[in-house]
């Protein structure tokens, strides 16, 4: 039977210890990835939305390359989205530069506040092949 395992990037360390959470865990082939948000290393938000959800996208591709995997591993996407309709445009049209086919599966929820007043928070679980 397989062990789970912390899968923590370099940059997420100190979220880690502050937070105590993971950015992700592995079980065998699995992995269940914590939602990132779009901060900048220095744990700033930019303002314009795309900045934001790009980041956000290059946090979670940070954890997948963590854990020996990439973008085409992923199986589902869930986001968090303040302002989901104002942004989901925006939100697809970036994601479409991170994510190829088959598209995972993908569902987008809005809510009302996100930690540190970020705009988009992205969740994934991925099959990694190795």
């Amino acid at each position: 039977m397989s062990k789970r395992r912390a899968v923590i990037p370099k940059g997420m360390k100190a979220m880690h210890d502050q937070f105590h959470f993971s950015p992700a865990i592995r079980k065998g082939k699995h992995l269940y990835c914590s939602g990132q948000v779009g901060s900048n290393p220095d744990g700033t938000l930019d303002a314009d939305p795309s900045v934001q959800i790009a980041r956000a996208f290059e946090n979670v591709g940070a954890v997948l390359d963590e854990a020996g995997g990439s973008f085409d591993d992923i199986v589902e996407i869930t986001s968090f989205h303040v302002g989901l309709n104002e942004h989901i445009g925006v939100f697809m049209q970036v994601k479409d530069g991170f994510v190829k086919k088959p598209y995972p599966a993908w569902t987008a929820v809005g809510v009302a506040e996100l930690a540190f007043g970020a705009l988009v928070e992205i969740k994934v679980t991925a099959r990694l092949r190795g």
